[in-house]
């Protein structure tokens, strides 16, 4: 587990992801906000799907925008980018570990991944003690990542590759039959695809095809 420019209550997490060697990974099916109270103070948690660190922190800043009022807006999101797990959270000024860290724990407790989950909370004059906040912000991510719902995308992977016009409708053939879809196409005196295809194929299909050169 490796830290980096760690805050009090902030975790930043890079290692090779278990997720690597598999074909599809689950997320969030859709944006979702929803709302518990506990002891009179308001949990907020809103959640969902992100493909990079930048996205993730423009969906928090957007959050923190909208509730700038509220007295914390804490945070994590986990994603994969090629072989790397990246994992964040921040408890953004409640008591270390009582509220990004069972955020996190939601997302991975549910196997998602490329997910965003902030929670707002605006108190409501009782204090809830460390382990009322853990349960708490932990009950809050999972309220809002189940009205999210929950998607299996595939990981896909480009290749580019050649064939002639004669050879057209058999390559597309393959790419749409296994799951792939064409990202860019160049007809000149012979046809160049770019396309998208699940890991699986990519491997038979670079090796069987010849690749644009």
């Amino acid at each position: 587990m490796k830290k980096k420019d760690e805050q009090p209550g902030d975790l930043s997490v890079k290692s090779g992801s278990a997720l690597e060697n598999d074909a599809a990974y689950l997320t969030v099916a859709r944006e979702a906000t929803a709302e518990i109270k506990i002891e009179r103070s308001r949990f907020i948690g809103h959640a969902r799907e992100v493909d990079s660190e930048a996205a993730a922190r423009e969906f928090i800043a957007r959050i923190q925008a909208e509730h700038r009022q509220a007295t914390h807006n804490c945070f994590a999101y986990r994603l994969v980018k090629g072989k790397q797990e990246i994992a964040y959270y921040s408890d953004a000024g409640e008591p270390s570990g009582t509220a990004g860290r069972p955020i996190l724990g939601a997302i991975t407790g549910l196997g998602l991944t490329n997910v965003a989950v902030v929670v707002t909370r605006y108190f409501g004059g009782k204090k809830l003690g460390v382990r009322g906040l853990i349960e708490a912000y932990g009950q809050a991510a999972r309220r809002v990542l189940e009205e999210a719902g929950s998607i299996r995308r595939v990981v896909t992977r480009e290749l580019e590759l050649t064939c002639s016009y004669a050879e057209l409708d058999r390559l597309l053939y393959q790419v749409h039959s296994r799951g792939g879809r064409v990202v860019e196409a160049d007809y000149s005196s012979e046809v160049r695809l770019k396309v998208a295809v699940p890991l699986p194929a990519w491997e038979e299909m670079k090796d069987s095809h010849r690749p644009h050169q």
